[in-house]
């Protein structure tokens, strides 16, 4: 441990406002600017993140750059062996950002892939990512006593930290704990490959008739704690309906792998500070309200006098988020006397049948098809409803930022939401929203039923509901950040006793 706190570096491939393509970046720029606010008798601040310099990662203003400094590093395509990287520090919001720049392997047109699909190099691409930073931590000469390790792209940081730095106390001493944010994604890399990362079958990392590796497993199986963003998503992927592949390695970690609900950016999702809503608005007084639903309505086209109501969908197109069962659900709601706006980019496949149903009904159907932060944000505070059909989901940000924005969730009973959305009508009076159980248009279109119905009836009922939701406090500082420092604590014992060994 650090003369005060811990001293914790992440590695990820993604950190809100700086690359992002999901929830993985949210998470990591607001927990390690949470973990910083903890105070520096748990975790010294700043916290380091070290993050890939993509393309199309902002330009640093001179300002905040704090630090440049270039160093070779170890590279098995580098014909020297080696290869020159160079690492820019950054004062970012909260902690420090080290951006790992190697234009080779970054400055291209996606982060991890472009329209023909993966980077065939990606294993090398985040291998090296993970090398430069497991290297910055080495020469910088002061311990680090966890690395906080994130999905499929910083696997490689628990297999270098094992096999490539054994012998070095500052690396090899650090506690490792790696996050899974999206199981979907394992980084596997088959056996002619394996070169891209500097291994071999037979070579004392890789079994001799291995066919290859998986990134994900590497971290889950060398990390001293693993853990998922949400309790019951912990439970749901120890089973096969849910695992991946992965449920027996999971299962084999014991209390080793756990579940750490996702906080919330509270003041970064604030309806009483949002620029880029009509009007701002609060827990205590609601009236600015009705001048967001009247501003969104009228930007998407639809009638805003008519107080009908409307369910939102934001999110990544992708069969996980269920954006099929909203389509498919669509008519029953316009049916029942509601409106959807839906707002994402991604597989167009499932923005077509939105589309159709736009292109027929203008005043009832809206279809967003890009990645827009601020109509995001006025469709949080616009909707009556905000609706989240996923068919799994580790934990889920939109619902959080729905209830604080006064817009009742309306969710699928699955990982995150289960455990942040309590269901109004098996719950009355206490609920902050409506849950089904099944992931099917018809579960869906019945709790739209149910939701409209306690709108329409008004009074104590519905007013209780969205003061319940706007009471919730995910903040990361008072809930997620404290969980993890515990996560920390126990990496960090584990890691002594097995070194002492």
């Amino acid at each position: 441990m650090g003369a005060m706190g811990l001293r914790v570096a992440f590695l990820a491939a993604e950190c809100e406002p700086w690359a992002k393509t999901g929830g993985l970046a949210d998470v990591v720029d607001a927990l390690a600017r949470a973990l910083g606010r903890l105070g520096d008798e748990f975790v010294e601040a700043p916290v380091d993140v070290f993050l890939p310099r993509y393309r199309g990662v902002p330009e640093p203003s001179p300002a905040s750059i704090i630090g440049e400094r270039s160093l070779p590093v170890p590279d098995p395509r580098a014909r020297s062996g080696s290869s020159d990287v160079t690492i820019i520090d950054v004062v970012a919001d909260g902690y420090r950002l080290r951006l790992v720049d190697h234009p080779a392997a970054f400055d291209r047109e996606g982060y991890y892939g472009d329209a023909a699909g993966d980077y065939a190099d990606n294993a090398w691409r985040f291998g090296l990512f993970c090398r430069s930073a497991l290297e910055t931590l080495r020469t910088e000469g002061r311990p680090v006593d966890v690395l906080h390790t994130h999905d499929w792209h910083t696997g490689p940081a628990a297999i270098f930290r094992d096999a490539r730095y054994g012998d070095d106390p500052l690396v090899s001493g650090a506690a490792l704990v790696h996050t899974l944010h999206n199981l979907a994604y394992h980084g596997w890399t088959p056996r002619d490959r394996l070169d891209q990362l500097g291994l071999r079958p037979g070579d004392g990392v890789v079994p001799a008739k291995a066919a290859g590796v998986d990134l994900l497993l590497a971290g889950i199986e060398r990390a001293e704690i693993v853990n998922t963003v949400s309790p019951t998503y912990a439970a749901e992927i120890l089973t096969p309906e849910f695992g991946m592949g992965l449920e027996g390695a999971l299962r084999a970690r014991g209390d080793r792998f756990i579940g750490i609900l996702n906080g919330l950016d509270t003041d970064l999702w604030d309806p009483a500070t949002d620029e880029d809503i009509a009007a701002p608005y609060s827990r205590e007084d609601r009236t600015g309200k009705a001048k967001c639903r009247a501003d969104l309505l009228t930007r998407i086209g639809f009638d805003p006098a008519d107080t009908g109501p409307v369910v939102g969908l934001i999110g990544r197109l992708d069969p996980q988020k269920g954006f099929d069962l909203l389509a498919a659900a669509t008519p029953a709601i316009i049916e029942l006397g509601g409106r959807v706006v839906v707002l994402g980019s991604g597989q167009p496949s499932l923005a077509d049948p939105f589309r159709k149903l736009a292109t027929a009904q203008p005043r009832q159907v809206s279809l967003l098809e890009r990645f827009d932060r601020a109509m995001a944000r006025r469709i949080y505070a616009g909707v009556d409803f905000f609706t989240m059909p996923s068919r799994f989901e580790p934990c889920g940000q939109g619902q959080m930022i729905a209830l604080r924005y006064g817009s009742p969730p309306i969710v699928h009973r699955t990982g995150g939401l289960a455990d942040t959305v309590v269901d109004e009508t098996s719950n009355s009076r206490q609920g902050t929203g409506f849950v089904f159980d099944q992931p099917t248009a018809a579960a869906l279109t019945e709790a739209c039923e149910r939701a409209f119905a306690l709108r329409e009836t008004g009074g104590a009922g519905w007013d209780g509901l969205l003061d319940r939701g706007m009471l919730v406090d995910f903040d990361w500082t008072t809930g997620s950040a404290p969980r993890y420092v515990e996560a920390y604590r126990r990496a960090v014992a584990i890691r002594g006793v097995a070194a002492a060994r």
